[in-house]
């Protein structure tokens, strides 16, 4: 009996055995099982947040001008610098500007090695490194203005011996000694170009001086400690008197594809000062320029778009758009114009476009001429001109409205020229001193004028 219980006992353990190892190998293979699909899990959120940033800059636009490759990427939010792999062409201009890009690491624009122009500006850029350019021999063009910069060496600029426009102003600089080789590189006379504008953020006592202007041996010389002045390398100076605000500061510069500058919701009186020259189109809109003074564009020759509108503009003096010869489109709509002086209009001889809605215009007879310049110029595409006021014209078109001025102008004013025939010819060659003295005052004039024993009757209205 104990024998047979033994057997039975045995079999059971032989028969439990397998289905316990099973177990056990099935309990393994499940924490493989799961460390591998972990393993996978994060690869593929690597592989989604790559595809991600691929898409940031998928997005970006490619374009051909003038036989140049455009790459725009603005506003898409960019951490990092695109790789070079990412577009169809190699690209001549990479437009890169109000990202939040913060660093330049060296070798960052590895693979760019054709680009012409580099457009940097609005981004939150704190730090680039010497060697972050290396390999932009043809650039030209850099533009890292309205950053976060305060410090910059010249090691970074070697890399571009063809550079010719840098833009660095509205950075906070900090004119210390680890901006001395920079500053000496602004100030040699051959790069003219190179950091206009550009003013120290500190010390105290360089605060807004332009770093073409500064002392360089002043930024690495020790205070001198028995001194008791505050600062006696940078002594304070007087404010300066308030005048025009400066362009190159409070709006931001586009170079590409032409210079623009976008000056909008600035909180602007008055048109501001270093408007660079090249400028091509201006926007100036939304703000509370109400009046517009002679020669405020003098000297931007270039300029082909002007935008005033929503600016409650009450007044353009004569010779306000002096030297514009090439403009071609002038908005100057939702202001609080009444009507335009007489001349305003008058160097502007390529204007194809003039927006003039949104204004109160008044229809007497000072509207006058902005319709007869109209006239003149039936090329120019106009509209909104509508009149405000009186309130029995209210709501009828300018033309139409001087149209019935001169329809209805009373007979006293107008011409009034009598028939020829009924002209007496017996007097066309009688002295008009024998006509009655109908000319009296001809007497005034220089004897070597009169023709004796001939006249010519003219009749003005």
């Amino acid at each position: 009996m104990r024998i047979v219980l033994s057997l039975l006992l045995a079999s059971l353990l032989l028969l439990l055995l397998p289905s316990t190892e099973m177990k056990k190998t099935g309990k393994g293979r499940g924490l493989r099982g799961t460390r591998h699909k972990l393993k996978h899990d994060r690869v593929k959120i690597r592989g989604v947040r790559r595809h991600s940033r691929s898409d940031a800059s998928s997005n970006c636009l490619e374009s051909v001008e003038s036989g140049k490759v455009f790459v725009d990427c603005q506003d898409h939010s960019l951490t990092t610098i695109p790789s070079s792999k990412t577009w169809s062409k190699e690209p001549q201009h990479l437009l890169l500007a109000r990202n939040r890009i913060k660093v330049l690491h060296d070798g960052a624009f590895f693979g760019y090695e054709g680009l012409i122009s580099l457009d940097l500006q609005q981004n939150k850029l704190f730090l680039v490194e010497d060697g972050a350019f290396e390999g932009l021999t043809q650039l030209t063009t850099l533009l890292l203005q309205h950053n976060r910069l305060q410090t910059l060496s010249e090691e970074t600029l070697i890399p571009m011996p063809n550079l010719r426009y840098l833009r660095l102003y509205d950075n906070p600089w900090n004119c210390l000694c680890s901006m001395d080789s920079l500053v000496r590189t602004l100030q040699v006379p051959s790069n003219r170009n190179l950091g206009n504008h550009a003013r120290c953020a500190e010390p105290i006592g360089l605060k807004n001086r332009k770093l073409k202007q500064i002392d360089p041996e002043l930024l690495c010389k020790e205070p001198d400690p028995n001194d008791n002045k505050t600062d006696p390398i940078h002594p304070l100076e007087p404010s300066p008197i308030r005048g025009k605000p400066d362009a190159t500061l409070v709006c931001h510069t586009y170079f590409f594809p032409h210079v623009w500058m976008d000056c909008s919701n600035r909180g602007l009186t008055e048109v501001p000062l270093n408007i660079p020259e090249e400028t091509v189109h201006i926007d100036l809109s939304h703000n509370s320029i109400n009046h517009l003074k002679v020669r405020e564009f003098q000297g931007i020759k270039s300029l082909r778009i002007l935008n005033l509108s929503t600016n409650s503009m009450e007044r353009i003096d004569t010779g306000s758009l002096f030297g514009l010869l090439h403009l071609r489109e002038l908005d100057l709509s939702n202001n609080s114009l009444h009507f335009i002086q007489y001349g305003v209009l008058e160097d502007l001889y390529f204007l194809s476009q003039i927006k003039l809605g949104g204004n109160p215009w008044v229809c007497d007879y000072s509207i006058h001429y902005m319709v007869y310049w109209l006239r003149l110029h039936p090329a120019v595409r106009h509209s909104g001109l509508r009149c405000h006021s009186p309130p029995e014209h209210a709501g009828e078109r300018v033309e139409h409205y001087v149209n019935s001025y001169n329809r209805d102008c009373p007979k006293e004013h107008q011409n009034n020229r009598p028939d020829p025939d009924h002209t007496d010819p017996e007097l066309w060659n009688t002295p008009m001193e024998v006509q009655g003295g109908e000319l009296e005052e001809e007497e005034l004039e220089p004897s070597a004028l009169r023709m004796p024993q001939k006249y010519q009757i003219i009749r003005l209205s």
